[in-house]
């Protein structure tokens, strides 16, 4: 390497030679080459908000000089006559440092420029992806009961086997009953209810027809004309649902699990599962029934409620998997209490009603097979008998 006076002497040269052959020296007023300080000036100027990476990048592509203007920047920072640097932005004549020195006054005029590398006129893709995150409000509520799929099991609560209940669908509802599971109607209960049954260390089922139309209820007209099929049998309030169109069927349905959930309740229990069992002027086949039946378990399911299968002891090997326990009436007076030993066998309650049959009776069939009947009225109040 050459002592520095040498290479300054050499420059000095070099450039007095240049002068007088006419050719542009950068900084001596000629119609040299850009220097950095105008590309300063176009970023300050241009309008574009500081925090942008992508307009930063689109502003400062033009501060790169093509490649002949480069080569005669290269003598501008040698030192050269004072009277002919003077109007120079480069370093101070004593200065060393070889042409690429004056390449650091775009550096510092960049230095207020968000992007970490000032050097790099392409900002790093990672910028863009941080912004979005902090900037994009996350459109999901912070808490729901309704999810896209049913909620793992494990998550919620199911009567387990041997456990007492209380089933009161009409009267004044009376809480004192010794019970740790009420199944109550959803019309008629309300949330003050189900929150008063919980700080007592109770768990309460919803009752919601889902198979028969009842003239009674606050949303009989949502349903056409066309999907109500013959009365049922001792129920002149209540007509068969055309239960195979659960495409139309499904809204009304649905705005009455809501109700169960936006009340509170635990589980529901939906009646009149077995349709192909009955006369009701619709040709409903069992498989219609089964593909209903998982239809009504997963939308309780995604509701975060359990889900009883109400009777249809036909129905027990091809639907046990999709609910959470069983509800049944007089099972012991038809002989069909064994009927839901799937359920018992994963340790899982069975509910049973009888309306004929004196506890000394059933109690002896029912607490064998793990069933738990109480004796009740079809009125369904609040009265009721118990095994002893």
């Amino acid at each position: 390497m050459d002592p520095p006076g040498r290479a300054r002497r050499r420059a000095l040269v070099l450039a007095m030679a240049m002068v007088a052959a006419g050719i542009p020296v950068a900084g001596c007023g000629g119609d040299g080459p850009t220097r950095s300080a105008p590309v300063a000036s176009s970023v300050a100027g241009s309008g574009v908000a500081t925090g942008s990476p992508r307009a930063a990048s689109a502003t400062l592509a033009p501060s790169a000089s093509p490649a002949p203007p480069s080569a005669t920047l290269a003598p501008s920072a040698t030192p050269a006559p004072a009277s002919t640097l003077a109007p120079s932005p480069s370093p101070a004549p004593a200065s060393a440092t070889p042409a690429p020195s004056a390449t650091p006054a775009p550096a510092s005029t960049l230095a207020p420029s968000p992007s970490p590398a000032p050097a790099s006129a392409t900002p790093s893709p990672s910028a863009t992806p941080a912004r979005s995150a902090a900037t994009t409000p996350d459109p999901r509520p912070a808490v729901t009961r309704l999810t896209a799929t049913p909620a793992p099991a494990s998550r919620r609560w199911a009567p387990k086997r041997g456990t007492t209940w209380q089933w009161q669908l009409s009267g004044r509802i009376d809480l004192t009953v010794r019970a740790a599971v009420f199944d109550l109607d959803v019309d008629d209960t309300s949330a003050r209810t189900v929150t008063a049954l919980h700080r007592k260390g109770r768990h309460v089922v919803c009752y919601v027809d889902v198979g028969t139309w009842e003239s009674y209820r606050a949303d009989a007209g949502r349903f056409a004309a066309g999907l109500l099929g013959r009365r049922v049998d001792g129920w002149p309030d209540e007509r068969w649902l055309d239960i195979r169109a659960i495409d139309r069927l499904a809204p009304i349905l649905r705005a009455r699990l809501d109700a169960c959930a936006r009340k509170g309740f635990d589980a529901v229990e939906p009646d009149w599962l077995n349709a192909y069992e009955e006369d009701t002027g619709f040709p409903i086949t069992r498989a219609d029934c089964i593909r209903f039946a998982r239809w009504v378990a997963k939308e309780a399911h995604r509701r975060g409620l359990s889900v009883a299968q109400k009777n249809a002891p036909g129905l027990v090997t091809s639907i046990a998997a999709s609910f959470d326990f069983a509800i049944t009436e007089d099972c012991a007076m038809y002989d069909e209490c064994a009927a839901y030993r799937p359920y018992v066998a994963r340790g899982r309650a069975v509910l049973d009603a009888e309306y004929a049959l004196a506890p000394s009776v059933f109690c002896r069939t029912t607490q064998k097979l793990g069933v738990s009947a109480i004796r009740k009225r079809q009125a369904l109040g609040a009265w009721r008998r118990t095994c002893p």
